[in-house]
């Protein structure tokens, strides 16, 4: 089965129930991502098809930190916040009570009216999303990756980005994007309240208000890979021409007004699995390169702080990204995991041709995962 033949959970193995102490150092890098404390009410916000273990090591990890843990299992949601009605009132509701929501979905349950990016700033909650990666495969891989040297890469890689005025992003198959006026998501730290973020985090996220050129669609949550080549042509920030065969017309009914560049991101995280991961996993692999389109609205009219409901994001790996003409991408590698400063940082854990080594079939042993004294 490719990568793209998933659509949920249900497609995916569960693990064998002795894995869970191969997943607990992940689930404490979660648990220390969203700054759980003892007292903390905490909601795992689970699909019905979720492996159970992945939930167990989940509660576990919370109730080590004399948390109360609550485990809702709901119906899945639906690519982009395709059906409105999902999920019910319910959800919302306890959403408000919670302290921290560990959200284990298959599809970006922000781009829900209920549980977007709007509704979480306004509650107390620390929202950390597993959208596709509630796995004991990234929570053995990726997940494992030390948090503050996370963090360090990621401030970098924001400072860079801040300081520029251009992004390019170009690929062997034919992409050639230029991306200006953009606004960054800034530097992440550990959780605040109303603040949401993805996990296992990874990446260096914008917004731009200008972006023209043309990409190749290599893989899409709406199309999955083509069989044809699939061309999206932008200009000013919209999309002007889909060419191509059934996944042109894929895209084109998903959002009959046409689309606008909503944000993109820049993968971070050497330990994030670059194949045989659902593609909100491989997205964070350090070098690995994604944008999100969304619909526009019936006017025609662009409203970022709103889910567009035809939210559709596309996969790139072995890209180049050039900011202001330096390279942060050469054809897939992030050079910030030659930095000294981040070299030297990784020496805390382990060996940093270990801990930066961007080979995902080489998971972080244990042993590298907990600062050394």
């Amino acid at each position: 089965m490719s990568t793209t033949d998933h659509f949920s959970y249900y497609d995916l193995p569960t693990a064998a129930p002795a894995s869970i102490v191969d997943l607990i150092p992940g689930a404490r890098n979660a648990m220390e991502y969203c700054n759980v404390q003892a007292g903390d009410q905490v909601l795992i916000l689970t699909e019905n098809g979720v492996d159970p273990v992945v939930i167990q090591a989940l509660a576990a990890a919370a109730a080590y930190r004399d948390a109360g843990v609550h485990v809702l299992t709901v119906s899945p949601f639906s690519a982009g916040g395709w059906d409105r009605e999902n999920p019910s009132r319910l959800v919302p509701a306890i959403h408000e009570a919670a302290d921290v929501v560990i959200s284990c979905t298959w599809w970006g349950e922000v781009h829900t009216d209920t549980l977007f990016f709007d509704q979480v700033a306004q509650r107390k909650a620390r929202f950390l999303s597993l959208h596709q990666t509630a796995t004991a495969s990234a929570l053995t891989t990726g997940a494992r990756f030390p948090l503050d040297l996370h963090l360090l890469i990621e401030r970098l890689a924001t400072e860079i980005l801040d300081a520029g005025e251009e992004i390019a992003v170009t690929s062997s198959t034919g992409t050639d994007l230029r991306f200006r006026d953009y606004v960054t998501a800034g530097n992440s730290t550990r959780l605040t309240a109303g603040m949401w973020r993805p996990f296992p985090y990874g990446g260096a996220n914008f917004s731009p208000n200008q972006t023209d050129g043309s990409f190749v669609v290599e893989e899409s949550t709406t199309t999955g890979t083509p069989a044809e080549r699939t061309v999206v042509h932008v200009k000013n920030n919209l999309v002007t021409d889909i060419e191509g065969g059934i996944a042109a017309d894929e895209l084109r009914r998903y959002s009959p007004q046409s689309y606008y560049m909503r944000h993109a991101l820049i993968g971070l995280n050497p330990k994030v699995r670059s194949a045989g991961g659902t593609q909100f996993e491989r997205e964070k692999h350090s070098g690995n390169f994604y944008l999100g389109l969304d619909g526009l609205g019936e006017n025609g009219d662009t409203v970022r702080s709103e889910p567009g409901h035809a939210h559709c994001d596309c996969q790139f790996d072995d890209v180049t990204v050039t900011v202001d003409g330096e390279t942060l991408v050469d054809r897939g590698r992030l050079t910030l995991l030659d930095n000294p400063q981040v070299r030297e940082a990784a020496e805390k854990w382990g060996p940093a041709e270990h801990l930066l080594d961007p080979n995902p079939r080489l998971t972080l042993p244990l042993r590298y995962v907990s600062a050394r004294r």
